[in-house]
């Protein structure tokens, strides 16, 4: 893996725009790409990480409104990807801190070699018609995200597989016997993620085993909260973002969680009441996995937080809490 990381240029502004996106797009020399898209999002006063692999680009920026239009312009002239699409949000601070551009294997990692989403890919499926769908007694309902994700919110009557990463969706799929492609005779398989970009992978995974009725949500989840009106969704609970509203419900509005910044699991009220929690340090689910050395690091980190909080500063490891306004429409 190469990174090239550096410092973007300060900005102030009211509302920042958080863009995030991801294409699946055949990129032959990668490096070569690199120096001109960091040179781009720094000129730009754009901050976020942006992933590079062979099979596409991935990745949050946020910045002013032109200058997140200047740099969606420079990734939409790049061989593949005119018709990239992204997804909206807002902030009041730009809640990155840097410029990062990587260089991976992978855009989202599932350690599958020649999974190739442009060639084989599951069928597109509208979030107005989701519902239709997940409710025939003949769709297997498959939640591609991991276990963290999946504990506060998922589509009712959803398989979890109770993953920790994405890496594992593969070997959980294949010890599956009822949906090995002999056993699936009559029967359809729907998948589900964040915003769609593990579903890519995941259906063109499934349908490599030869299994030809495979189905997923566009857009996401993200797309079908803010499209469907919660008194017809099927959708139980809140929605899990990798970004500083931890979750999100209905609508986008911002929802309840607040995040462990000690094993960055989604927590609530309740576990702000466990004896084991400890802002910066622990929380219930991760208390007895970290040992005196690690609670001691954590209690550093959040005392040096504290203490930029007093002088009215952000410390490098704040998370920047409640900056987030409302999500717009758009594709994640």
């Amino acid at each position: 893996m190469t990174t090239t990381n550096m410092s973007a240029p300060e900005e102030s502004s009211d509302n920042f725009v958080v863009a995030a996106l991801y294409k699946f797009v055949h990129f032959a020399d990668i490096r070569s790409l690199q120096p001109g898209l960091l040179d781009t999002c720094l000129k730009a006063g754009v901050r976020g990480t942006l992933l590079l692999a062979n099979e596409g680009i991935n990745g949050t920026i946020a910045g002013t409104r032109a200058g997140i239009d200047r740099v969606l312009d420079h990734i939409r002239g790049l061989a593949g990807c005119g018709d990239l699409e992204h997804k909206e949000s807002f902030a009041l601070t730009n809640p990155f801190y840097r410029m990062k551009v990587r260089l991976k294997k992978e855009i989202v990692t599932m350690g599958v070699e020649n999974i190739d989403p442009n060639q084989i890919v599951g069928t597109y499926v509208e979030p107005e018609n989701w519902n239709n769908l997940i409710s025939d007694p003949d769709v297997i309902v498959i939640d591609t995200r991991n276990d963290y994700e999946v504990s506060i919110g998922t589509f009712k009557g959803a398989i979890d597989p109770k993953t920790t990463t994405f890496r594992e969706f593969p070997n959980w799929f294949n010890d599956q016997e009822n949906l090995q492609a002999s056993e699936l005779k009559g029967k359809k398989i729907a998948m589900f993620c964040t915003g769609g970009i593990r579903c890519e992978k995941s259906t063109a995974f499934v349908k490599g085993l030869g299994i030809d009725d495979v189905f997923h949500l566009k857009g996401g989840i993200l797309k079908y909260l803010e499209t469907v009106p919660q008194e017809t969704s099927l959708w139980d609970g809140e929605c899990f973002v990798f970004d500083h509203r931890v979750s999100v419900k209905h609508d986008l509005e911002l929802g309840s969680y607040d995040m462990c910044h000690a094993c960055r699991n989604p927590i609530d009220d309740a576990d702000k009441k466990s004896s084991h929690f400890v802002p910066g340090v622990s929380c219930p689910k991760c208390y007895a996995t970290t040992d005196t050395s690690r609670k001691q690091r954590f209690q550093q980190r959040q005392k040096q937080i504290e203490l930029a909080k007093s002088r009215g500063q952000q410390h490098l490891g704040q998370g920047v809490q409640n900056t987030f306004a409302k999500t717009v429409k758009g594709h994640a």
